[in-house]
């Protein structure tokens, strides 16, 4: 096969599993079967992910050859019979598939991952209902640390690691934070930070794209759901909420429903069944940070070295003040006093007053609770601030447990914040003529920061969102 530089205005011509399909030069073949409806089974690979073929249980046959090659990573060329399916094929990922758990635990009722893990998901496939080899501990994991939780964060179980090194490829690949490495080969692979530091020690910046990309159940969000119930539980504490569309959109995948079924509404019902005190709306937090960061810029001159430096620098979450604090602290007097919108209503005593009738602001016990879009929004820059931060997936399990149907509740108005705040805060600033440059994702945040280490950004504020697709919410 030529090795140059794929034209996509070229055709190539190939059959797979006797359908004949044409498509552009340098597709691969996992993607050439698709549009044929001709399924490949994967778990290394991903869409968002360079090419890695670790695992090879895509391999497919090519031309009748003996050599198997994997679907993920070649692309197709001029007349090929690609067979995907066929005993032999079926054996050797059958054999993959019984290999890796032999070297995984076998804890799928307890999993965190368990209905959603993409090794649970194949091992049904291809039937796989015994371990024909005999379990081996290497060393790398002899040395793991067990479960550890990471900033509140994140979890990590490095003994249900695959090997697929699709988290080091989002760390380094899509983000360039390089926080995480592999290290060693074939029993004694392993992923960790350098040195086998911490999370905390490295320099991870808490983005959340490793679980993201995470097959199984070895990082994944750390769950706070049962400091909730606990708030929930006592009588003492007034537990209060705030959500926003981009949770509701997120549940509707969560509970395979329509998009538009599940609404603020519905969400702010169920919350209610669940013994919130208040389910107020995230705009208002979103309004209120937005406000504060517009009174920040106009105080902001460029002779003014004491205060802030231009440009402003906002985020999506204190991800971004991490990220800046560890790459870039010369330039830590650019980021903004004001916190992200999540971590702002952790400040909710000195926001509101008197939002429960004959309750004194000032001793009460309040537990706020965020319902936020993704795992980075979770991450506080400090271990004291107040509250707890529940995703999508932590949602989910809360209603689930409850036995809510919460696509069939009617919906609930959420409480009305002007009983409780300032009405000022809620206006939207008058006058406003800059407007945040928004850059998603920390490989192009790096790029950005080095314009401004140089004195070559124009901008005056700039906006981060930690997702390479930018933020749900809008950041």
């Amino acid at each position: 096969m030529s090795h140059h530089k794929p034209d996509p205005n070229i055709k190539v011509n190939l059959t797979i599993d006797g359908i004949p399909v044409t498509v552009p030069e340098g597709t691969r073949i996992l993607e050439a079967a698709k549009q044929v409806n001709v399924r490949i089974p994967v778990l290394c690979d991903h869409p968002d992910l360079c090419r890695r073929a670790h695992c090879r249980i895509c391999t497919v046959e090519a031309d009748g050859r003996e050599k198997l090659i994997a679907a993920c990573a070649n692309d197709v060329w001029e007349g090929v019979n690609i067979v995907t399916n066929n005993l032999r094929l079926l054996n050797v990922r059958k054999t993959i598939i019984e290999l890796i758990l032999a070297n995984h635990p076998q804890d799928c009722l307890v999993c965190i991952r368990s209905k959603n893990c993409e090794l649970q998901k194949l091992a049904y496939e291809f039937n796989v209902r015994e371990f024909p080899y005999k379990k081996t501990r290497s060393a790398a994991r002899n040395n793991t640390k067990g479960i550890s939780i990471e900033s509140e964060v994140l979890t990590l179980d490095m003994e249900k690691c695959v090997k697929c090194s699709r988290c080091v490829e989002a760390c380094q690949g899509v983000q360039n934070i390089r926080a995480i490495n592999t290290s060693n080969r074939s029993q004694n692979f392993a992923i960790s930070a350098p040195y086998n530091q911490s999370l905390e020690e490295s320099n991870c910046v808490f983005c959340g794209q490793c679980a993201a990309v995470c097959p199984v159940g070895a990082i994944y969000e750390h769950d706070q759901t049962a400091e909730t119930w606990e708030a929930l539980r006592n009588g003492k504490k007034h537990v209060i909420a705030q959500i926003s569309s981009a949770v509701a959109a997120a549940l509707d995948k969560e509970f395979g429903c329509a998009a538009g079924t599940i609404t603020t509404g519905k969400i702010a019902a169920a919350l209610d069944i669940l013994g919130f005190n208040l389910v107020l709306d995230a705009k208002i937090s979103t309004n209120v940070c937005r406000n504060r960061l517009i009174e920040e810029l106009n105080k902001i001159s460029d002779d003014d070295p004491v205060f802030h430096k231009i440009p402003m620098i906002s985020g999506c979450s204190d991800s971004v003040y991490t990220f800046i604090s560890r790459f870039y602290p010369d330039l830590s007097k650019h980021h903004a006093k004001c916190t992200s919108q999540h971590i702002l209503f952790d400040e909710i005593k000195k926001l509101y007053t008197n939002y429960i009738p004959g309750v004194d602001m000032e001793t009460a016990d309040i537990m706020p609770v965020s319902f936020v879009p993704c795992i980075t929004q979770k991450h506080r820059r400090s271990s004291n601030e107040p509250g707890v931060s529940i995703t999508p997936v932590e949602f989910a399990r809360m209603i689930r447990l409850a036995g809510i149907n919460i696509a069939g509740l009617d919906d609930k108005q959420l409480d009305d914040h002007g009983k409780f705040l300032d009405i000022k805060l809620l206006k939207e600033p008058d006058g406003l003529k800059i407007k945040p440059f928004v850059v998603k994702g920390y490989a192009h945040a790096h790029k950005v920061m080095e314009l401004i280490r140089k004195g070559e950004c124009k901008e005056k504020w700039i906006h981060i969102e930690c997702c390479p697709n930018g933020c749900a919410d809008g950041g």
